[in-house]
């Protein structure tokens, strides 16, 4: 049965309709066309899907509508602003960290929200930070060293 269910994705409210079970990620690419936010593996593993929910990082593949209801959504359209990119994904291009680019849109998510929660994140905190991001290029040394020269600028 569809409902309407209200939300704030990148600072716009929105309202969609939608099953109560249907995946945050098919309404965000499907519904609203925020295509950056990409489906990995389905089960909420590979972190491709990843978004901030309410500030937590959260695989919007296996996020159910009815658990979205009322929240705020950061997907990567909506980490940077007025035409300018979030200092990870510029630290991303600077540092030319990504290979493919499938798995770098819940990377930046991931580590945007991570130097929110912690603006001098160490190696380990970086790396940890990342661990649930897999990336089948293998450039997850080379985003862990974009980040930490982001941070030591």
């Amino acid at each position: 049965m569809t409902q309407s269910f209200t939300l704030t994705v990148n600072g716009e409210h929105v309202t969609v309709e939608a099953d109560p079970g249907t995946s945050l990620l098919h309404v965000l690419r499907n519904e609203l066309g925020l295509r950056g936010t990409r489906f990995g593996c389905g089960l909420g593993q590979c972190g491709a899907c990843f978004v901030m929910l309410d500030g937590a990082v959260v695989p919007s593949c296996d996020t159910p509508m009815w658990s979205a209801q009322g929240k705020t959504v950061v997907t990567v359209e909506g980490l940077g602003g007025d035409g300018v990119l979030h200092r990870v994904q510029q630290a991303i291009l600077d540092g030319q960290a990504a290979q493919c680019a499938y798995c770098i849109s819940g990377i930046a998510v991931n580590a945007a929200a991570l130097l929110d929660a912690t603006p001098e994140p160490s190696e380990e905190e970086v790396t940890e930070a990342l661990d649930r991001n897999l990336c089948r290029c293998g450039v997850q040394r080379r985003v862990v060293q974009a980040i930490l020269a982001e941070v030591r600028k």
